[in-house]
């Protein structure tokens, strides 16, 4: 059996190490052209709706923003009214979708059966799948009869308590902001469940066993153990379902009421920025054109600004547990 000669066994290794050098360099150009691809489309995003309503946002940007007015006819147009309704009613979503996601990934982590939290899971899969536009039909054909007819209880009750009872007091037409955000609030529910579920099922066992050994009630051991393990990315889970209720277009449209005004009172009609462009868009030309892709470029600005503060708080959180 003849030797390999040790200078071609060193020629090998050197031909090997720089045949295995130059793919790292390709594989990190490819990884590296793939992130820049992101950024420019992120990037390209911005700058085409900022071109494209420079004629209101350069011209009398102040105005455009800080005026609720709407009239196609006088080319007199305010983001005020979309922006107070995107946010208001992302925020009646959250504030439902919260509590009921927690309780949800709570319960299929730690309190179902084994048999049960399969078909519980599948179902909330679905809910996730099912288009926007069929929560809209659902919202406008079912929901929002419902509504008219417990709003007139709404406001004899809630309508009547100091404070609050401004928001719920007005004619119970079904349509309006409450409506909306609960509709929302249904959509976002699944994709906020699901990260809460997933994160929870992260927790080392022998941790909550230690605690349930301990003494510790399952609420203690989800508020001393659980959600401090998984702060973080339920926050993430939060403001991933915030993204979604922000950029909602067709449910919202069904059945908010497309109304360009700010009022008290979450049972009037209202508008989003998402709903004022799929509802006008179509028939804009001009200065109503550049308006609806400036509120377009808003909407990006408010997206990107509700990013910013998960990133912060995350980075806070990360912190804080350093410490």
């Amino acid at each position: 059996m003849s030797s390999i000669p040790a200078t071609d066994f060193a020629s090998d290794i050197d031909k090997r190490s720089h045949r295995d050098a130059r793919h790292d360099a390709w594989f990190r150009w490819l990884l590296r052209t793939c992130a820049l691809l992101v950024l420019a489309a992120l990037l390209g995003a911005a700058v085409s709706t900022l071109w494209g309503g420079r004629e209101v946002l350069f011209k009398d940007g102040f105005h455009f923003l800080s005026s609720d007015a709407w009239n196609p006819v006088s080319d007199d147009y305010g983001a005020l009214a979309p922006i107070f309704g995107t946010l208001v009613t992302s925020l009646i979503a959250l504030v439902l979708a919260v509590p009921v996601s927690f309780g949800i990934a709570l319960f299929l982590t730690e309190i179902a059966p084994a048999w049960l939290r399969g078909p519980v899971a599948t179902a909330i899969e679905l809910l996730a799948s099912i288009p926007s536009i069929i929560y809209g039909m659902w919202g406008l054909f079912v929901f929002v009869p419902f509504m008219a007819g417990i709003e007139p209880t709404l406001s004899d009750t809630l309508g009547r308590l100091p404070l609050v009872g401004k928001l719920f007091q007005g004619p119970p037409i079904g349509l309006g902001l409450l409506t909306a955000g609960i509709v929302l609030a249904v959509m976002i529910l699944p994709f906020i469940c699901s990260v809460m579920r997933e994160v929870f099922q992260t927790v080392p066992t022998r941790l909550k066993e230690s605690s349930y050994a301990l003494g510790s009630t399952t609420w203690e051991v989800v508020w001393d153990i659980v959600l401090p393990y998984t702060r973080s990315a339920v926050i993430g889970g939060i403001f991933l379902g915030l993204g979604r209720a922000l950029g909602e277009t067709m449910a919202v449209t069904f059945v908010l009421g497309n109304a360009y005004s700010i009022t008290n009172s979450l049972l009037m009609p209202g508008t989003s920025i998402s709903s004022s462009i799929a509802n006008e868009f179509n028939e804009a030309v001009g200065t109503h054109r550049s308006a609806l892709i400036a509120l377009g470029f808003l909407l990006f600005v408010v997206t990107f600004v509700v990013l910013l503060i998960a990133r912060l708080m995350l980075r806070q959180l990360a912190r804080r547990e350093g410490a």
